[in-house]
């Protein structure tokens, strides 16, 4: 698969998005939830090592073989807790999002399967497991997602349209092309605006996602330290886009095992409240943005 080092370049396309309020937007918000516990590496779940990535231990190194019980306890944060804080938050705000959902963590997690589904919100795919994908044999990954679908679907009741492998392989898009029903995966960084690639002669829609407004960014060594910080960075990208005016999509990545601690959730939800005040944005599903890209921007 060849790279595409021009994408829009200076034309790019001025999508006529409209806020909730039916007035014309400035530029598209889409809130993720990334929801991962129990999908980790962990010996329980047949790996040889535990996981050290995306948690409170910054810098944290594998425990090869045996179990690493402060991991596993600050991954359980997330689901015991951080997912209900963020229920919550967006809820009472009627704020829409997208989650995306590692296939076994759903399945080991009934209550968060239905407060989801009850709250209408998007749930895409964050693959099988929450595992890195790069050497993994071809055959091996496709049953992950062909498997990833399947389990999905059991739990939520619909099959996943959107996929997000996080750590993929080069052979990811391929195989999620193959394995069909997706409309779109967001296994990007490369653009503002979602675009078209062709796979094997098929045309496919990418909707990129984002490691910069992403709270991740509290757990790795160059990042956010504090909830201040946080906000601003939010705060000051969509007034950015606001200004820009060009129609652009901001996404927005959370973690419940990092987000949702109290004084990082108290930056989120002054960050909830300053965009629900704004009339000229409007705050999307990733589905919604697909699917107005296919019926306004097909592939040419």
């Amino acid at each position: 698969m060849d790279r595409d080092l021009i994408g829009y370049g200076s034309q790019p396309p001025r999508p006529q998005w409209k806020s909730k309020d039916g007035k014309p937007a400035k530029m598209v918000i889409q809130f993720v939830i990334n929801y991962e516990e129990g999908g980790e590496h962990c010996i329980l779940n047949g790996d040889d090592r535990s996981e050290w990535l995306l948690s409170e231990i910054v810098g944290a190194s594998p425990y090869v073989g045996v179990r690493h019980m402060n991991m596993e306890s600050l991954y359980e944060y997330g689901s015991r807790v951080g997912f209900w804080r963020l229920h919550r938050l967006f809820t009472d705000r009627s704020i829409p999002c997208t989650v995306f959902a590692v296939a076994s963590a759903l399945a080991k997690n009934p209550q968060v399967c239905l407060a989801m589904r009850e709250s209408d919100w998007e749930i895409a795919s964050h693959g099988l497991r929450w595992i890195d994908y790069q050497y993994m044999p071809e055959d091996e990954e496709r049953e992950h997602i062909r498997n990833a679908v399947a389990i999905h679907t059991d739990c939520i009741g619909t099959r996943p349209l959107g996929i997000y492998q996080g750590k993929p392989s080069p052979n990811t898009r391929r195989l999620v092309v193959e394995e069909g029903g997706f409309v779109y995966d967001a296994d990007s960084y490369g653009d503002e605006f979602p675009y078209w690639t062709k796979v094997e002669g098929v045309n496919h829609l990418v909707v990129p996602y984002t490691l910069d407004a992403n709270d991740m960014r509290f757990a790795c060594a160059q990042g956010f330290n504090s909830g201040d910080q946080f906000y601003t960075y939010l705060r000051d990208a969509v007034d950015f886009l606001r200004e820009e005016d060009q129609g652009r999509v901001l996404s927005i990545g959370l973690h419940c095992r990092l987000v949702a601690r109290p004084g990082r959730a108290r930056a989120l939800q002054r960050f909830l409240d300053y965009v629900s005040s704004l009339d000229d944005v409007w705050i999307a599903r990733r589905i919604e943005i697909a699917q107005y890209w296919k019926n306004h921007h097909p592939p040419s």
